[in-house]
C-alpha cells in the first residue's frame, strides 16, 4: 500500500514538472489608471521610495515588515530593502532610470521565499488636469515560478495590487496638487491722447 501511495505521489510530482515546462518563459503584468494629480506630483511620489510606500498595497501583507532605505531614497541608485512574514517575503528594489515627470524604472529582486528578478516600470503621461499612470512588471519565469503559475493567476494577483495602489493615490495625491496660480491682470492701457 505504501509503495502505491509513494508511486502516486511521484507520478503527480513528475506530471507537475512536465506540465510546467509548457508554461510561458516570461510574463508581463500591466495596469493603467488616471490619477487626479499632475505628472510632477505623481512623479515625485513614484521616484521616492519613502513616499511610494504609502501607496504600496503589498505592505498590507505584513504591517510589521521592516523597511530599510538607502541614504538617498529617490532617483537613480536609490534603493530599499524589505523583510516581512512568510507571505511578504524579503526583497530589494533599486531605481535604474528616472526621467522627471515621465518615467521610473525599477529593478526588483526577490530574495525569499524564492529568488527571482523583475523589472517594474512607471510611465506617466499628462491626461487633462491629471496623469495617466501605467505600471508594468515583466520578468522571465524560473523553474519555481512556472510551477506557481499553474496554481495561481499572477496577472490577477499582481494586477489587483496595482489597482489598489491607484485607488490610494487618488485618495492622497489630489490634495497635494498645488492650486493654480491666478492669472496675472492685464496691464492698464497707459496710452493717452493729447
Amino acid at each position: 500500500m505504501l509503495k502505491k501511495i509513494l508511486l502516486a505521489i511521484a507520478i503527480i510530482i513528475a506530471g507537475i514538472i512536465i506540465v510546467s515546462r509548457f508554461q510561458p518563459d516570461n510574463y508581463t503584468v500591466e495596469r493603467s489608471a488616471t490619477i487626479d494629480a499632475p505628472p510632477e506630483v505623481v512623479f515625485a511620489h513614484m521616484n521616492d521610495f519613502r513616499e511610494w510606500q504609502q501607496f504600496n498595497a503589498w505592505g498590507d501583507t505584513d504591517p510589521n515588515a521592516v523597511y530599510t532605505y538607502s541614504d538617498v531614497s529617490s532617483g537613480v541608485g536609490a534603493n530599499f530593502h524589505w523583510k516581512g512574514n512568510s507571505d511578504m517575503g524579503e526583497g530589494r528594489m533599486t531605481i535604474l532610470e528616472s526621467r522627471p515627470n515621465e518615467y521610473v524604472k525599477v529593478d526588483l529582486e526577490f530574495i525569499e521565499p524564492f529568488a527571482g528578478k523583475a523589472i517594474t516600470e512607471y510611465v506617466m503621461v499628462p491626461e487633462g488636469s491629471g496623469t495617466k499612470l501605467t505600471q508594468r512588471m515583466h520578468s522571465d519565469h524560473n523553474f519555481f515560478s512556472k510551477i506557481m503559475c499553474m496554481f495561481m493567476d499572477m496577472d490577477k494577483m499582481i494586477g489587483e495590487k496595482y489597482e489598489e495602489g491607484f485607488r490610494r493615490m487618488n485618495n492622497v495625491l489630489p490634495a497635494l496638487t498645488p492650486a493654480p496660480e491666478p492669472a496675472a491682470a492685464a496691464p492698464a492701457d497707459s496710452t493717452s491722447t493729447i
